[in-house]
């Protein structure tokens, strides 16, 4: 039997409330685009929306496998089904688009809209294209795989990213391209423990929930 989030009216946001007080409101109204819902991206987009974020477009176009299960979230639930229709069966109030994010999307979709971009895929030419187009609105995840220590999971500047050769593929790249702007990135410094591409839900959640918290952080400040 498939599971999904289930409210008890009137309670189902108590414990934010008294964390965030009149702020929740802000949060309430908030309008996030989260790009890539995989190992990273499904934990961003559940932790959001149990806040009370629920003004949230999803936008990947991958179908979930048996391989996926080991860190995203309901994946054993949707087995070959498309990932961003099965979890609008679990967050009923997000819009979903089923796309792949590339180059050419991103050259000609609307981001104007959203108050924070959420960037959890793992395309490079992507990335930088999202870095020059939204950097004022991108929040960015860099590489979370071949890792096992969630607490060496950090949130600085692009610039300011350390122990991940994907991370400084981008950092050079956008050097390349003469991008001198900032935004900020979820990196870990822990040292890779294979040249595999192994990956643990420990470290790929806590990428997640650190690009939530960052985008909560954001908005309460703005």
């Amino acid at each position: 039997m498939k599971a999904y989030i289930r409210w008890e009216h009137g309670v189902k946001h108590e414990r934010t409330r008294q964390l965030f007080g009149d702020d929740f409101e802000k949060l309430q109204g908030a309008k996030i685009l989260l790009l890539g819902v995989g190992g990273v991206g499904s934990v961003a987009l559940d932790c959001l929306y149990r806040t009370g974020i629920t003004d949230i477009t999803i936008v990947d176009f991958d179908t979930y496998d048996e391989s996926n299960m080991n860190r995203q979230l309901w994946s054993e639930l949707h087995v070959n089904e498309v990932k961003v229709e099965a979890l609008k069966q679990h967050y009923p109030e997000i819009t979903a688009i089923s796309q792949k994010v590339d180059r050419e999307w991103i050259a000609t979709f609307d981001f104007e809209p959203y108050d924070i971009i959420l960037d959890a895929i793992d395309d490079i030419h992507a990335k930088l294209a999202l870095a020059q187009r939204c950097y004022k609105k991108l929040i960015s995840a860099t590489g979370s795989a071949k890792k096992l220590d969630p607490t060496q999971v950090r949130v600085d500047s692009v610039w300011r990213t350390q122990g991940d050769p994907f991370a400084s593929k981008i950092r050079r790249e956008l050097k390349r391209r003469k991008f001198d702007r900032n935004y900020r990135c979820v990196f870990s410094a822990e040292t890779a423990r294979t040249k595999e591409k192994g990956s643990f839900m420990g470290v790929t959640a806590a990428f997640g929930l650190a690009l939530s918290a960052e985008a909560i952080k954001r908005l309460l400040k703005e």
